[in-house]
Order: C-alpha cells, then sequence, then structure tokens
C-alpha cells in the first residue's frame, strides 16, 4: 500500500511507479460528480485512479469534490497532461489497457481479467476517439437491454472493478476479529 506521501506526490503528477493489483483510468472525464464517485469507489478499495487529462471541469470543481466527499485524500490519483503521455507510463509500467465501450462485442464478464489489468473509461458524453480504442488491449462491454444507450459510468466503472477483483482475487481481505 502507499505511503500518504506517495499517494501526494502521486496526486501533484509525478511520475513515480504506480503498482496495484488492478487500477482505473478515466479518459478526459467530463461530470465531475461521476468522477467524484468513482474516486471514491477508488479510494474504498484501494485502486489507484488515473485521470487522463483534459478533465471538463478543474478539481476543485464543488461537485466533484461533494461527490468524493473526505475519501479523496485516501486515493492515489495519478493525473496525465495529455493521452500520450498516460501511453508512455502505461507502457513503462507493462499493464494491459483493458477499454469498456458500448461499441464492444464481448462481455465484460467473459474477458479474464489480470491483477495489474487498467480498466479504461471514456468521457461520458463522447467515449474515447478510434486512437484510444485501437491502442486498448481489450475492449468489453457491458450487456444493457436493447435500444437504451448506456449506464451512468461511475455505475459501469463500479460493476467493471467488482468483476475484475472478483475474478482475481485482488480484492480487500475481510478481517474476522
Amino acid at each position: 500500500m502507499a505511503s500518504r506521501q506517495t499517494r501526494k506526490r502521486a496526486r501533484q503528477g509525478s511520475a513515480i511507479q504506480v503498482r496495484y493489483r488492478m487500477q482505473i483510468a478515466l479518459f478526459q472525464p467530463d461530470i465531475p460528480q461521476n468522477t467524484g464517485t468513482i474516486l471514491r469507489l477508488c479510494a474504498c478499495l484501494d485502486v489507484a485512479a488515473h485521470i487522463i487529462e483534459p478533465a471538463g471541469f478543474p478539481v476543485s470543481d464543488r461537485h466533484f469534490r461533494r461527490a468524493g466527499m473526505d475519501y479523496l485524500d485516501q486515493v492515489t490519483i495519478v493525473r496525465h497532461d495529455s493521452w500520450s503521455k498516460f501511453l508512455i507510463w502505461r507502457n513503462e509500467a507493462a499493464c494491459r489497457l483493458v477499454l469498456f465501450t458500448t461499441k464492444a462485442s464481448g462481455s465484460y464478464l467473459d474477458y479474464r481479467y489480470q491483477a495489474a489489468d487498467i480498466l479504461l473509461f471514456g468521457r461520458e458524453s463522447a467515449g474515447v476517439p478510434d486512437e484510444v480504442a485501437t491502442a486498448a488491449d481489450a475492449r468489453v462491454v457491458i450487456p444493457i437491454r436493447p435500444g437504451l444507450r448506456s449506464l451512468n459510468v461511475a455505475m459501469a466503472a463500479a460493476m467493471a472493478l467488482g468483476e475484475a477483483l472478483r475474478q482475481t482475487g485482488a480484492g480487500i481481505q475481510e478481517t474476522k476479529g
């Protein structure tokens, strides 16, 4: 587990190596409440979060802070100035990139996750551009009822992370006392 000082350096965007079981990356998020909710999820499940900028809101946004509550101090957040800088980091970290998209055909439930995967979620308003989709090692979809567009990205992240942690056995272990 990262120390508080390591978390602080990561939030400031330094080039430290973050080694976690599973990680979530948000490509240019544009709704602060969803991002705050996902960061709270990451804090609770001890998963690092990456924000690939530009984001559609300042991190000081009150909706972002409210959704993240006091959990924002408990999560490792790594901010990447651009997609190209994220790709450089990802290649150095040698992690697989799994994109969750409505344009995939394979279900996220059939995919076999690995402990060091990065689960990537696109913009709420537009998903990801083709160059981002092409760079992913895998593209999966959360199947929903025909005729409906998509799930809320925070809900999708929770479902995806839950399944990935279940498969890899890398979740927080319950202690009995």
